[in-house]
């Protein structure tokens, strides 16, 4: 549609690509052979849904904020000569700084971007609501008034012109973090939306515009960690792995409750294993692989619990948690069935709200320590999206960033061509 630079804006492609550009888009979202899709996590994040210490303890200027951040990033193990300050927002009802939200310019770039090439349907990553997720009015506010400031502000208009299109959504752990009441209380909401869709807090589903090609099978991570548990992810002065003396702490609502979550592993290679769509996602919240630094044992409990039956059935894997961008692809040289042909596929799309740098030292161990894994992408510090075209039996994920200005611009920066895994 035309032809790829590192970096090219909405307003670019479309003077690049013309009429034929709009006619071809009219053409996908009239259900012609091309499939495309949005994914992208860690979205809830709201100026006004507040951590109650920022409440109580504001930074209230600038030098105090960046000296707490300096010393988290001091505590993190990552090198001084690389440290980065995100953008900051000054709450005035708060009477300090705080991160700057890039929920609504993340939203608006993906109207934007859509626009201009087709979005048939989107996937929610998880961390859909900060801090604590859904409350019940224990922290004084109505549920119902921030579901609306939280989801349907922000997303109005996206899809609008497909009565079919529907944001297919996974909880994460911060959407646990008040109660399970409070993590269900979201699963009705989005059960019951017309713009999003969830059955459950792990489901399949094949959504209208991939005419049965495509299936997506939502997992619960979460609950899937909470019923295993994991030790805590503590970095040595270099980057590399300490092992941790664990556990880490994890909210015991969020354990499996019954037979069905216990069984969620099963449940996925089953369904995966009798899928007669073409084109196999499953969708979750935390990554299998990630250059954080901070969420790598959670990463291996999973990469433990699911990686056989992934790199078995399935063709890409989506995630969030960490707040960036990244594209990875795994060998799946450790699974029993050894190396394949295809690597699977690794999205990790977290940055639609909040920044977080990545982990340079722990970067460089992991490529060494772990040769199966391919880092193509990776990028922090960053608010964006990831949008996926399907065709025949070739795909490519576009990573899109938009800048902590506001603007809501869309901006490619990258671009990974896949191929169907054939199963």
């Amino acid at each position: 549609m035309f032809k790829f630079k590192p970096t090219i804006t909405v307003a670019t492609i479309a003077l690049l690509a013309g009429a034929a550009c709009a006619q071809e888009s009219e053409q996908k979202r009239s259900g012609s052979e091309t499939i495309s899709f949005l994914a992208f996590g860690d979205s809830g994040y709201h100026y006004g849904y507040q951590k109650k210490k920022l409440w109580e303890e504001p930074f209230r200027t600038l030098e105090a904020f960046e000296a707490d951040y300096r010393a988290d990033w001091r505590e993190d193990k990552k090198t001084p000569s690389e440290f980065q300050m995100p953008s900051l927002y000054f709450h005035p009802e708060m009477g300090g700084y705080i991160m700057r939200s890039g929920q609504q310019p993340v939203a608006d770039a993906m109207k934007a971007y859509c626009e201009v090439n087709a979005c048939e349907f989107g996937m929610m990553l998880g961390d859909n609501i900060y801090p604590d997720g859904a409350t019940l009015g224990a922290d004084g506010i109505d549920d119902d008034k921030r579901f609306e400031d939280i989801f349907t502000i922000p997303y109005q208009g996206l899809g609008a012109d497909d009565p079919e299109f529907r944001i297919y959504t996974a909880l994460g752990n911060h959407d646990w973090h008040t109660s399970r009441e409070g993590a269900m209380a979201q699963v009705d909401y989005m059960e019951k939306s017309d713009q999003f869709y969830m059955d459950g807090i792990f489901y399949r589903v094949k959504p209208e515009a991939g005419n049965g090609d495509v299936e997506l099978f939502v997992i619960d991570t979460e609950v899937l960690l909470s019923g295993v548990g994991y030790p805590e992810a503590i970095l040595n002065e270099d980057g590399s792995e300490m092992k941790g003396t664990g556990p880490d702490d994890i909210d015991e609502w969020a354990k499996p409750i019954n037979d069905a979550e216990r069984n969620m592993v099963p449940w996925l290679e089953d369904a995966l294993k009798n899928s007669t769509a073409k084109w196999k996602f499953v969708v979750a919240h935390h990554p299998l692989w990630s250059t954080g630094g901070s969420k790598f044992e959670q990463a291996k409990a999973l990469r433990e619990l699911l990686l056989p039956t992934l790199c078995e059935y399935a063709d890409v894997y989506f995630a969030g948690h960490e707040h960036s961008l990244e594209v990875h692809t795994d060998t799946c040289e450790t699974t029993p069935q050894g190396k394949r042909e295809k690597p699977l596929l690794h999205v990790l799309s977290g940055a639609a709200s909040k920044e977080r740098s990545t982990h340079n030292k722990f970067a460089a161990f992991q490529a060494e320590a772990y040769p199966q894994q391919t880092a193509h992408y990776v990028r922090g510090m960053i608010w964006g999206f990831t949008h996926v075209e399907l065709k025949g039996d070739e795909g490519v994920v576009r990573v899109i960033s938009t800048p902590t200005d506001g603007s809501g611009e869309p901006y490619v920066e990258y671009e990974h061509k896949f191929e169907n895994r054939g199963h």
